[in-house]
């Protein structure tokens, strides 16, 4: 499920740039989990965004644009497998992992 995320890493990465990797896919995760718990938490992903922000989330403002990205992969997802995972941490991982790749697609892509 978390495999999708390559390319909305890649779109997402953008808005933060002067930030560190360890600082973006931290920031990431964490929003990634926040949609998880409220996906789980039977919140419409037409209130999702709004939800998120009213509950004053950790991440810096510019990371926002990550929520519309993000939570079609998670809205996708049956709950009950939902249940099985962190994909804040999976999500941190992969981040992580594959940071050199999504700056070298970055690159190509803004040339």
């Amino acid at each position: 499920m978390v495999r999708y995320t390559l390319a909305a890493l890649l779109l997402s990465s953008a808005a933060y740039a002067a930030d560190g990797k360890e600082e973006v896919c931290k920031y990431q995760g964490e929003i990634m989990k926040a949609i998880q718990d409220a996906r789980l938490d039977r919140v419409k992903l037409d209130d999702l965004e709004a939800y998120l922000l009213e509950n004053e989330p950790s991440w810096p403002e510019n990371y926002n644009v990550v929520i519309t990205q993000f939570a079609p992969i998670v809205y996708e997802a049956k709950r009950r497998d939902l249940k099985k995972v962190d994909l804040g941490v999976q999500l941190e991982t992969q981040c992580l992992d594959n940071w050199d790749q999504i700056q070298e697609m970055q690159k190509s892509v803004s040339n």
